[in-house]
């Protein structure tokens, strides 16, 4: 039986394909390809991970978060060396940049690599490299949030703020929060935030993506938190909604993530256009887009039909995610100007 025709791209899916955009909520690991993955598993035959690409598809069905959380995790087994580490920031950031994302804050976990036996200095050096042939060749910059893993508790949050503060790489600029929420309440990391913030970074930990408004305001409170890692949650508590418009706090939404890992139970219960018709600031990302069969082109379009936009909402959702970036000015100036000049150049 021959294979279906693939229907051409929609005029919309050709926009958005085209659009410059940044992205702010996107991991390293799980934004390994799926040949990435095979390569590596195939190094490592005890792994549980799949060594053919196109039984991954399978592997990244997730029951619920926690399963999540262990199929990630399998995955992250497979990065060993800092040799690793380079292919596969290097191909994380090959893979972004076909897509027309020129900046990407992604959410690094250094405890995770580190706690498998790769030195912290030789994971910096291999993040750093990377970033910069990055950005010398395929024109994206790249920048990093030193992410906890807050299933690994305590001493992944002191590992994770030693190596932010004392190694303190050059393209870090945040300090994050991930992993499961549930079992894991914020305020224990509140001293490892503080160090980070004294040392100039900004605050953006995962909250409310699978408990209820009080993690984000634990995150808010007691984490600083500048920018909120899903935080769809907050739609449950009207006085957090204020808050988060009030304060201008935006959230980093996810939506095909949060289908995925059962956060929603379908794309039609999806809180965005609640907050967004509240005056919450939100900007659209991936999470993890290989594991969850997407890319931010396809979230942009998801989030598309649930905001019901045309091309200037959706070029409007790609300025959103510069305004609320950790870029350099002049990264957010050029990228803005670029933005809005494909946006009018297609409309003209």
């Amino acid at each position: 039986m021959s294979a279906l025709p693939v229907p051409p791209p929609s005029a919309r899916e050709h926009f958005i394909a085209g659009l410059p955009k940044a992205e702010l909520h996107v991991h390293h690991i799980g934004s390994a390809s799926p040949q990435t993955v095979a390569r590596l598993a195939a190094a490592h035959p005890g792994s549980p991970v799949p060594a053919d690409p196109e039984a991954l598809a399978a592997y990244f069905t997730f029951t619920d978060f926690a399963h999540f959380i262990e199929v990630y995790l399998s995955v992250a087994d497979l990065v060993t060396d800092a040799g690793d580490v380079w292919t596969l920031t290097h191909g994380v950031a090959a893979d972004m940049a076909a897509l027309n994302i020129r900046y990407a804050e992604l959410t690094v976990s250094p405890y995770s690599q580190i706690s498998r036996g790769i030195p912290a200095e030789a994971f910096v050096e291999a993040i750093e490299d990377a970033r910069t042939t990055a950005e010398r060749d395929l024109g994206i910059v790249l920048r990093w949030c030193f992410d906890i893993p807050g299933e690994s508790g305590l001493p992944a949050a002191e590992v994770t703020a030693d190596v932010a503060t004392r190694l303190r790489p050059d393209g870090l600029v945040s300090f994050g929060l991930g992993g499961p929420e549930i079992g894991v309440p914020r305020p224990q990391f509140g001293p490892y935030f503080d160090r980070a913030r004294a040392a100039g970074l900004h605050s953006v930990p995962h909250a409310g993506e699978t408990t209820g408004p009080q993690t984000v305001w634990d995150a808010i409170t007691v984490l600083g938190a500048e920018r909120i890692g899903h935080g769809t949650t907050a739609i449950q508590d009207p006085r957090l909604v204020e808050y988060l418009v009030e304060h201008d706090i935006p959230l980093e939404v996810c939506p095909t993530s949060n289908l995925a890992t059962r956060a929603v139970s379908s794309l039609a219960e999806h809180p965005l256009p609640a907050l967004v018709a509240a005056g919450v600031p939100v900007s659209i990302s991936s999470d993890d887009p290989p594991m969850f069969s997407t890319d931010l082109n396809r979230e942009y379009a998801v989030a598309a039909d649930l905001l019901g936009l045309d091309d200037a909402g959706i070029a409007e959702l790609a300025l959103a995610a510069v305004r609320q970036s950790f870029a350099p000015d002049d990264v957010k100036v050029s990228l803005a100007a670029e933005i809005t000049a494909y946006r009018d150049g297609s409309a003209g």
